[in-house]
């Protein structure tokens, strides 16, 4: 596609414009011009499979990429990066994130949300409208927080490390728009981001010195990390520490706060999904507290859950850059070539989901349905060897925040329609999303 077309289409909506050639195209490999540069859009799940799986390692996510340059910067070496490095990191975390373990801290992270949600009963007695990004920060940050540090991060600390984020996350939109501008160059929202990087370092630090002056014997990932040896029997130095904890702070909040936030617009567009899912929490809840048994028999939440992420995946576009040339779906792809993949773009398209493909309809991820999709149709977390780390812990603390906010109140939005998407490192809404809250009055579980 030229650049006279691709790229007004691209600035004047771009997720919708990614949706559009996806299903033009039918999935094939589209060359999108950019001007001075040009990239290669990935959305047939085959193809997704090969970037992400089969061909990993032609295709690393690299500093040269305008997402990527920005997260380096945010993040520095780790997780996020690529070869030994991430391969360190990988070794240290993976442990610190399997399913297994993060299941162990359900019930603890079931109480913090239950705490941080007992805060929003004066302003539902009042009626006062709430910003829903504003309160899903606080109550992301109550049970993120206490996973990572314990007691080491109150939770005024952890909002202000939210808020920096959100200065960073949407301080990239100008270089996500202009990919091809170096980095050299000095956009619109630079200043704002490094302002906000050095707040998150400013914040952080000082806590990471304390743990390893005296990491203690708490279970907490920080606390896990300072005492962690590598295989030499040496500590893990303190900027690996900083990249790890940084990157994985950002990904579990990020996620969590920015897809949990599209929920309440969807389910007051779709009463009947809304229902259903009242029903199910009164059930299974009922007065509550939420805790780790209910969890096995809130299915419907989490059919709910799932095809939110498909929707509206935190992660909406997954760039890298091709080491050598290649060859995908017959069309070659030169060495260094931009290549994108997108999740909100192949989530969308109709050649995968049907006509439908654009609505809400959770019994998609019935259990036990079996619609003979490609596993790289569904990739909210991404696939291959960088798979994200933080999934099971968001599974695990959306499903606890949505049973413990329904299991206690309804909601009225002042504006009931769905947002537009803005252009930002993670997909977010174009507007905030405000609501007032009603106290609900539940029996006992059944």
């Amino acid at each position: 596609m030229p650049a006279y077309r691709a790229l007004p289409r691209l600035v004047r909506n771009t997720h919708q414009s990614l949706v559009d050639i996806a299903n033009s195209s039918g999935g094939d490999v589209v060359r999108l011009g950019l001007g001075v540069s040009s990239a290669y859009l990935v959305t047939n799940p085959a193809h997704v499979q090969q970037v992400l799986q089969e061909r990993a390692d032609n295709y690393p996510r690299g500093d040269d990429t305008a997402l990527w340059r920005s997260v380096r910067r945010l993040v520095g070496d780790g997780i996020l990066a690529e070869g030994e490095t991430w391969a360190a990191s990988r070794r240290t975390l993976g442990p610190l994130f399997r399913p297994t373990r993060i299941s162990t801290l359900v019930d603890t992270m079931a109480d913090a949300i239950a705490t941080s949600i007992d805060g929003l009963e004066a302003v539902a007695a009042s009626a006062t409208p709430i910003d829903v990004g504003a309160e899903l920060s606080r109550i992301v940050s109550s049970a993120i927080m206490r996973v990572f540090f314990a007691d080491r991060v109150d939770i005024d600390t952890a909002l202000r490390i939210m808020a920096a984020q959100e200065v960073i996350v949407t301080s990239m939109a100008p270089r996500l728009l202009a990919p091809f501008v170096p980095w050299w160059i000095r956009m619109p929202g630079d200043r704002r981001f490094h302002a906000a990087v050095q707040t998150i370092d400013d914040i952080l630090l000082p806590v990471l010195r304390e743990a390893l002056d005296q990491p203690g014997d708490g279970d907490d990932v920080l606390s896990t990390l300072a005492r962690a040896r590598t295989p030499d029997g040496s500590r893990l130095s303190e900027k690996q520490m900083r990249d790890d904890l940084v990157s994985m702070v950002a990904v579990t909040t990020e996620t969590s706060y920015v897809v949990l936030t599209w929920l309440w617009p969807v389910l007051a567009n779709h009463p009947e999904v809304a229902t259903r899912l009242y029903d199910e929490l009164d059930h299974v809840v009922g007065a509550g507290p939420v805790r780790a048994e209910h969890l096995q028999d809130l299915t419907y939440t989490r059919m709910v859950l799932d095809e939110l992420l498909r929707l509206y995946p935190a992660g909406w576009i997954l760039p890298r850059r091709a080491v050598a040339a290649d060859v995908l779906g017959g069309v070659r792809i030169e060495k260094g070539a931009s290549i994108i993949l997108s999740p909100y773009a192949t989530h969308r398209m109709s050649a995968l989901w049907g006509e439908t493909a654009e609505i809400f309809d959770p019994e998609r991820f019935t259990p036990g349905r079996d619609p003979e999709r490609h596993r790289y149709a569904y990739f909210p977390f991404g696939g291959g060897k960088h798979r994200c780390l933080g999934e099971h812990l968001f599974n695990l603390e959306a499903v606890l925040i949505v049973a413990t906010f329904l299991s206690r109140f309804r909601f009225r939005l002042s504006d009931p329609a769905i947002p537009d998407t803005r252009v930002a490192a993670s997909l977010r809404p174009a507007r905030p999303v405000e609501m007032v809250l009603t106290r609900v009055a539940r029996t006992a579980a059944r």
